[in-house]
């Protein structure tokens, strides 16, 4: 099929396929005697592969070296292998996440329960006293 078909069908654009194609992420590519790119049947799922690893947090280069150069020809252990390497690290950024919203829920609460007789000054030094941060002082500066 040509590209533009293959684009219609994967809802690429012609472009991106172009560049998966010179990456070498695309290797399933025959050129005819008028220059055209044809693409087999095949192609419609490599691409349709590449974006779902593309969303679940594959680089390109990950993919690259993850993909076979033939869809029938897969590394079953190391594609088991790169998957529970990936959901380790989209674990790894939840827990960082969820430290950051915790932090934030934190100082959030402190800020509200701002006493009605304290100024914005004051009370940004009683948060970071509660919070148990450091204020920085100008001496310290100098240092």
């Amino acid at each position: 099929m040509k590209i533009g078909e293959l684009a219609q069908k994967t809802g690429l654009a012609p472009s991106r396929i172009r560049f998966y194609e010179r990456i070498g992420l695309l290797k399933t590519v025959n050129r005819k005697a008028n220059g055209y790119r044809s693409y087999p049947p095949e192609a419609v799922i490599l691409l349709d592969m590449i974006a779902t690893g593309q969303q679940a947090g594959f680089s390109l280069d990950e993919l690259k070296a993850l993909l076979p150069s033939e869809l029938g020809q897969w590394d079953h252990q190391q594609l088991l292998g790169s998957l529970h390497r990936k959901i380790a690290d989209l674990e790894e950024i939840e827990r960082k996440v969820a430290a950051s919203k915790a932090k934030l829920l934190q100082v959030l609460a402190e800020i509200e329960a701002k006493p009605d007789d304290l100024d914005c000054s004051s009370n940004a030094k009683r948060v970071m006293s509660q919070l148990g941060w450091q204020i920085l002082s100008r001496s310290s500066d100098k240092k």
